[in-house]
C-alpha cells in the first residue's frame, strides 16, 4: 500500500512539475518587451484598452474604490507613453446598481489628467451607453458622429440584454475628420461575451450587419476592441467577412491581474481601407510598480488613404 500511494504522489509530483513547465513556456512565448515606437509621420496610432470595472460600493479589495486609488495613476502613465491619437476603451464602468451610468470614476480621471483628449462615444447615461468611450486627440481630429448598438435581438434598445439573456454587452462607434482635411473614418469599438461562444458568434454577425454600410462608404473603418477570442477563432473569422483585416497581436493581452501571459491576444485591432504602417504593439508592463488593469493596452500605427 506504501509503495501505491509513493507511486501515486509521485505521478502527481511529475504532473504538477510538467503543467508548471507547460505554462512557464506558455508564459514566455506569450511575452514582450516592446519599446514604443515613434509613429511614423502622416498615421493615426490606433489603441485598444479594457481598463476593467470599479465596484462602487466596495471600498477594499480587487476593483474597489479604493483598489481604483492605486490603479488610476498608473492607467493615466500607461495612456501617455502610448501616445495614441484614438483610444478605445472597454469596461470604464463604475458599477452600483442596474444600469445606473451617472457616476464614472475612470471616464472623469482620464479626461481631466489628460486635456489633450476628448471623449466621444458617451452622451447621457439614459440615452447613451457611454461605458465604451472612444478617445481622441482634439488637436488634430474632430468629432462628426457617434452611435451605439446592443449585441441583443433588440439592438436598437438600450441596455438589452444578450441573445441568450445574459448582462447587456454593446458596441459603440464614432466618425471623425482630421482637421486641416483629409479622410473622415469611422471607429467601432466592441466588447463581447468571454463566456458564451453562441453570443460570440452572433454578436460578431449582428457587427458584419452594421459595419457593412461604413464599409460600403470606401472611408476607412476600424474595428477595435476586446473580441475575448484568439486569432483564427470563428468569431474573429465571421468578422473578417466584411473585409476587415486583423492586425497581427504579438503575445497576450490579458494576463489575469498578475502580469501571466498564458495565452495570446483576445483584444484585437481590424481596419479597413487603411494601411498598417508600424506595430501592433502590446505594452505588457507595470507602471509605477503596478497593474492598471488585468488587460495590456495594445496599439498600431495606419496611414489613412
Amino acid at each position: 500500500m506504501f509503495r501505491l500511494l509513493r507511486r501515486a504522489a509521485q505521478n502527481v509530483l511529475a504532473l504538477v512539475l510538467m503543467l508548471t513547465l507547460v505554462a512557464c513556456a506558455q508564459h514566455l512565448m506569450n511575452s514582450e518587451d516592446a519599446a514604443v515606437p515613434a509613429k511614423p509621420g502622416g498615421a493615426v496610432r490606433i489603441a485598444s484598452y479594457n481598463v476593467h470595472y470599479i465596484w462602487l460600493n466596495q471600498a477594499t479589495g480587487d476593483w474597489s474604490v479604493g483598489d481604483w486609488d492605486r490603479r488610476k495613476g498608473p492607467m493615466a502613465d500607461a495612456l501617455q507613453a502610448m501616445q495614441a491619437d484614438i483610444i478605445a476603451f472597454q469596461e470604464m464602468e463604475s458599477f452600483s446598481r442596474g444600469s445606473d451610468g451617472s457616476t464614472n470614476l475612470t471616464l472623469d480621471y482620464l479626461l481631466e489628467t489628460n486635456p489633450g483628449y476628448a471623449a466621444a462615444a458617451v452622451g447621457d447615461w439614459r440615452d447613451f451607453p457611454s461605458t465604451q468611450p472612444i478617445f481622441y486627440r482634439r488637436d488634430a481630429y474632430e468629432l462628426d458622429d457617434q452611435g451605439w448598438f446592443f449585441f441583443s435581438d433588440t439592438p436598437d434598445v438600450i441596455y438589452s440584454r444578450t441573445f441568450n439573456g445574459s448582462y447587456p454587452a454593446f458596441a459603440s462607434w464614432a466618425r471623425f475628420r482630421p482637421r486641416g482635411g483629409g479622410r473622415p473614418f469611422t471607429v467601432m469599438n466592441v466588447h463581447f461575451e468571454y463566456k458564451s461562444r453562441s453570443n460570440r458568434l452572433q454578436s460578431a454577425e449582428l457587427v458584419n450587419r452594421r459595419i457593412a454600410p461604413m464599409i460600403a462608404t470606401g472611408d476607412p473603418v476600424f474595428l477595435v476592441g476586446d473580441l475575448n477570442a484568439r486569432a483564427g477563432a470563428r468569431t474573429q473569422e465571421i468578422l473578417t467577412e466584411t473585409g476587415i483585416t486583423f492586425a497581427d497581436i504579438p503575445g497576450s493581452t490579458y494576463h489575469f491581474n498578475r502580469g501571466l501571459n498564458l495565452f495570446g491576444a483576445i483584444d484585437h485591432l481590424g481596419y479597413t481601407g487603411a494601411r498598417l504602417a508600424s506595430g501592433p504593439v502590446v505594452l505588457q508592463r507595470q507602471f509605477r510598480g503596478e497593474w492598471p488593469s488585468d488587460h495590456y493596452p495594445v496599439f498600431a500605427d495606419f496611414i489613412l488613404p
